[in-house]
């Protein structure tokens, strides 16, 4: 029994989509819905993991971030988009890979430590157990592939881990069930693509752009209007030099690097092509051209993104939709789970 070729992904609706989660998935998700049997969830429930969630604007981000997802271009009839908590196998099935999971796999994740900080005491359970919660929404579905960035790459190694050893400890009973090459769960592949898979700070090209970096002049959300993206791009830090005519010239220089990746990902082409067009130029002039650039691709996401949210049942309806389709592929997966284990007597 050979698996279905499927895709899952999602991100947290806590705070604005920026663009780094524009370019760095959105747009991937988009191109991949046309090739791939697609699942696309709101993880509503890695959400509370770090920190306390005020309930009325918990509900407003999960549909702000539904909005997104649509305005970007991931088509409901295409993929299925819901939002996590609305199909109990995540969390069931989060629970049996905490008894398949072992402690020195997650004392190895760099994120956990990174989020504690020095206070890992204080830091929920919910936040050291994420990647086990993760593993459990890629596997409820038994996905092979996982367009995740640079930073979630580890996770998705401790769910091939998971999965591996899953597969190992009832390798008899899924033998005796007839599953391929003894595999109940595939070991999933990461997918990482395009020229911007990692937009960085337009603050500090070493770090990230994030949603949660107390500087609004760090990121382009993608609900700025134009005359607030061409104000951010404007202040974005960069340095002395002008720009290269090789992608060489870019090493050492962090910020010069990240504003030619962001236009050779909104035009989609490559950093040598923007560099063989405004190569020796000025960042006053290339500036103005990405901010041109950046405003012609967000615009129509921000203003249908403006429209979906003012009908806030549709969205509702949407969500509840595909919490359906999602139910009727991880309900029989975990069911087939628990028989697998012995907890369907």
């Amino acid at each position: 029994m050979a698996f279905t070729p499927r895709v899952f992904s999602g991100m947290q609706p806590t705070g604005n989509l920026h663009l780094g989660n524009y370019l760095g998935a959105l747009v991937r998700w988009v191109e991949m819905q046309e090739t791939h049997d697609c699942i696309y969830c709101i993880v509503d429930l890695h959400a509370i993991t770090a920190s306390w969630q005020d309930p009325n604007e918990l509900r407003q981000s999960i549909r702000d971030v539904t909005a997104a997802y649509i305005a970007a271009g991931l088509d409901p009839k295409k993929s299925i988009l819901f939002n996590q908590s609305k199909v109990s196998a995540h969390a069931e099935l989060a629970w049996i890979f905490n008894c398949t999971a072992r402690l020195g796999w997650l004392n190895r994740m760099t994120q956990f430590k990174e989020k504690a900080g020095k206070d890992k005491e204080n830091a929920s359970v919910g936040l050291y157990d994420y990647p086990v919660l993760m593993a459990a929404d890629i596997l409820a579905y038994r996905a092979t592939h996982v367009p995740v960035g640079d930073d979630q790459k580890q996770h998705l190694e401790l769910t091939r881990d998971i999965a591996q050893k899953f597969n190992n400890d009832y390798r008899t009973q899924i033998a005796e069930a007839g599953y391929a090459d003894g595999q109940f769960f595939p070991l999933c592949d990461p997918v990482i693509m395009g020229p911007a898979t990692r937009v960085m700070s337009l603050r500090d090209g070493s770090k990230k752009m994030s949603k949660s970096d107390v500087s609004d002049l760090s990121r382009i959300n993608m609900t700025d209007d134009a005359d607030t993206i061409g104000r951010k791009i404007q202040k974005a830090k960069t340095d002395a030099e002008g720009l290269p005519s090789e992608e060489a010239g870019l090493a050492g220089r962090p910020e010069a690097d990240n504003l030619v990746g962001i236009y050779a990902a909104l035009e989609n082409t490559t950093k040598i092509a923007v560099l063989n067009q405004y190569g020796g130029s000025q960042f006053s002039t290339f500036k103005k051209a990405l901010a041109e650039l950046a405003v012609s691709r967000l615009s129509p996401v921000n203003a249908e993104m403006r429209r979906l949210s003012a009908d806030p049942a549709e969205i509702d309806r949407i969500l509840a939709d595909g919490a359906r389709r999602a139910n009727e592929i991880a309900q029989p997966i975990l069911l087939e789970t628990k028989r697998l284990i012995g907890l369907d007597g």
